[in-house]
């Protein structure tokens, strides 16, 4: 029988390519988008995708209905991948903004991972891959709410992993670095809503750092790696017997694991505090 997966944040970037990908290996594939046009734009290529937006429960629960009437009851994977940034001084960040974030990174996540264990264990199987992040190992400067999600989703994913143990689900981990991706240009509307990064105590360092990076196209990065780097991640998570709790993608994610494990956290503060 042909295999099914769920993938949230299809648009663009990591979850486009993903859609793409797992189709070419013959699953069927499920791409879910926060925004109706995005779902019929994909709905032309050929696609299933039911609307999912992580900040709307009842869209995460009829977008899941959608995939069980599809495929009669079951489903084999889910890739909780869709997230945006916040970028700005920890200081900086309203609460509002923190909720925000977190509403979309984490608690979409959650729900839907929640709607969908109870379907999986009934069927006695199942793959739970979530989309961490460099993020998740480490903490860079002026990514502080990116971070702080990225880091409630390594540890409820191991919680999960332990807990899942004996059900016959595995819940993996996929750590990128930098990938080619839109996350610049969509963490732009949010920053300017939340930052007011003028009456910030840090606006020089804004003005001579960040506002430049957020807003300029500099280019790829020196370690960044295409979408399908990700993808192929994504294909071992779900296909291999035994599967990875962690799957690392790109050079700086191999490097954080390694200082991390290997260095005190003050001499990791000194690497990365000018970054």
């Amino acid at each position: 029988m042909q295999k099914s997966i769920l993938i949230t944040g299809c648009s663009s970037g990591i979850g486009l390519d993903a859609a793409h990908g797992m189709r070419a290996r013959g699953w069927r594939v499920f791409a879910s988008c926060r925004q109706q046009r995005d779902c019929d734009r994909l709905r032309a290529q050929g696609f299933e995708s039911p609307r999912i937006d992580y900040t709307d429960t009842e869209s995460i629960t009829s977008g899941l209905a959608e995939v069980i009437e599809a495929t009669g009851g079951t489903l084999d994977a889910l890739f909780n991948n869709g997230a945006h940034g916040l970028p700005g001084a920890v200081e900086d960040v309203p609460t509002d903004g923190l909720r925000h974030i977190f509403e979309t990174n984490v608690f979409g996540w959650h729900e839907l991972t929640r709607q969908v264990i109870p379907l999986m264990r009934e069927q006695g199987h199942g793959r739970i891959v979530q989309c961490s992040s460099v993020l998740g190992l480490v903490a860079f400067p002026w990514r502080g709410a990116y971070v702080a999600t990225k880091y409630a989703i390594e540890g409820l994913t191991d919680t999960m992993r332990l807990e899942l143990r004996d059900t016959g689900i595995k819940v993996i981990l996929i750590e990128p670095g930098p990938i080619t991706s839109k996350l610049r240009e969509k963490a732009i509307p949010v920053f300017e809503r939340f930052i007011d990064w003028e009456s910030s105590a840090l606006r020089d360092k804004y003005e001579g750092s960040l506002l430049k990076r957020l807003y300029e196209d500099s280019g790829p990065d020196k370690f960044e790696l295409p979408a399908s780097a990700v993808t192929d991640k994504l294909a071992n998570a779900v296909e291999a017997r035994n599967p990875k709790s962690r799957y690392y993608v790109t050079t700086p994610t191999y490097i954080a694991g390694y200082l991390r494990r290997i260095l005190p956290t003050g001499a990791i503060d000194r690497i990365l505090s000018g970054v």
